[in-house]
């Protein structure tokens, strides 16, 4: 517990200004064990954070150091399941934390070899759909957006996928100066492109409401100070740059 800085409500448990802090908070938000997290754990963790506000100590806690790190832990496990605007659960397969454990079927599909054209539109329609239902249900809630946006956005993404993978497919089958080996590999290569930018396109349109309104800012005591266009940006490059990462 020594190697945590102390316990600050909405701040990081690691030291955001070094790349090995920045590196454990990000394995914190991918963690899959807060996916098996029961219903009586997480009303739990929302009772202790509850104490905390309120500024009492829970029923049999006798070491405020165990504490104040139990409560650490409890912040993290609320902000993987919980969405921080509107208090709702976030359904398992579309956390930060299940990206990984329900999103590498998915990835394992679109790299098969000897795919047909129906399969490489089945695996890159089914990898946009997953990545668009995590953007939604991560996405800045503060303000209301119409689900129309989030539609198009998908449309678009799912679209732009499809159409660059199974053009990409047909350019190197009509490749005739192109050995069969290295036709082979070239197609291996297929899905990456496809999947980048769809992800750019996906972020992009599900997002313009937030990238064109801005969105609420806090300061350091929860207070809104108001709306902004480059926090918003912000936030959809980092969230652009994990979705291409995992």
């Amino acid at each position: 517990m020594s190697e945590y800085p102390p316990f600050q409500f909405g701040k990081s448990r690691f030291n955001q200004d070094t790349f090995s802090g920045r590196f454990r908070h990000f394995l914190d938000v991918i963690d899959p064990s807060t996916l098996f997290v029961s219903e009586k754990r997480l009303q739990d963790s929302i009772a202790l954070l509850e104490h905390f506000k309120q500024g009492t100590l829970s029923s049999g806690v006798t070491d405020l150091n165990i504490f104040l790190y139990s409560l650490s832990l409890t912040v993290l496990l609320l902000q993987a399941i919980i969405h921080p605007d509107s208090g709702e659960k976030i359904f398992m397969p579309f956390r930060m934390s299940g990206f990984i454990p329900f999103g590498t079927p998915v990835v394992v599909g679109l790299l098969l070899p000897n795919q047909t054209m129906l399969s490489t539109v089945f695996w890159q329609w089914l990898n946009q759909s997953h990545n668009a239902c995590v953007n939604y249900c991560n996405r800045n809630a503060s303000k209301p957006a119409p689900f129309s946006k989030f539609i198009w956005g998908y449309v678009g993404a799912v679209t732009s996928a499809v159409s660059i993978a199974v053009g990409l497919n047909v350019l190197i089958q009509k490749a005739s100066s192109l050995s069969p080996a290295t036709r082979l590999l070239v197609q291996r290569f297929v899905p990456f492109p496809a999947v980048a930018s769809a992800n750019v396109c996906n972020v992009v349109l599900m997002r313009h409401s937030e990238l064109s309104e801005g969105i609420i800012v806090f300061d350091d005591n929860g207070n809104v100070v108001g709306t902004s266009k480059v926090a918003a940006r912000h936030v959809s490059l980092i969230f652009l740059k994990a979705l291409n990462l995992v």
